[in-house]
This record gives C-alpha cells, structure tokens and sequence, in this order.
C-alpha cells in the first residue's frame, strides 16, 4: 500500500513539473554574475517574472527570491541574514514599484560593510531593467 501511494505520489509530481515546464514563457538565464551579487535564475511564468539571486558575500543573506509582475514587487523572500528584518523588509516592499523599491533601498550600509541586504536587493532589482 505504501508502495503504491509514493507511485502515484511521484508520478503526480512528475505531472506537476512537466505543466509548471510548458508554461514558461521565455528562456532561463542561468548564473550570469554581476557586480558583486550573481543571478542564479531568471524567468518568466505566467506573466510573473522569478528572479533568484546570491547577494554579495559581506552580507548575511545567503539568497534573494523575488517575484515582479507588471513592475510591481509580489515577493520578496531572504534565506538566512537577519530573519525579522528580511521578514520586514518583505513585507514593506510588497506591492511597491520596482523603481520605487531601487529609490528607497539603493545605497543603505549595515555597519562598516559598504553594501546590506536591502541595497543587495536594490542593485539586483536596478541590473532587471
């Protein structure tokens, strides 16, 4: 019984992922590096843009996962870093403009680093235009 639920488990997901793959619409732009932060992933599904990136090495987060569409911020989700303030930083940019997002993110520092999460996701925002 066990046996036939991971089966069918399996070849649901299976099903799944093959839909998710013909609904993208444009190609995959793989680990293209840029300034200090690289882009492992970009593309575009149903009209919302999923934009994965490892933001430089001086900050805490270990990667940013943003979703756009229309120019609007969606989502926006660290892994690792300072977790209420990359909560906060989500939910705060949330619905914002992307323009709007670069205009107040652009340039903050934590600390003595020349660069923080928010100004991570700021210069990546700023390179998808």
């Amino acid at each position: 019984m066990k046996r036939i639920l991971i089966l069918a488990l399996a070849a649901m997901f299976c099903a799944t992922v093959q839909a998710q793959e013909k609904t993208v619409t444009n190609q995959v732009k793989q680990e293209v590096v840029v300034d200090d932060y690289r882009i492992i992933k970009d593309e575009v599904v149903d009209g919302v843009r999923y934009v994965v990136a490892a933001p430089s090495a001086t900050v805490c987060s270990k990667q940013i996962d943003i979703q756009i569409k229309d120019g609007i911020i969606q989502s926006v989700v660290y892994t690792r870093g300072c977790d209420g303030n990359a909560k906060g930083i989500g939910a705060l940019i949330k619905g914002m403009s992307v323009e709007e997002a670069i205009r107040r993110l652009e340039g903050i520092t934590c600390g003595k680093r020349p660069t923080s999460c928010p100004d991570q996701l700021a210069r990546v925002l700023k390179s998808l235009n």
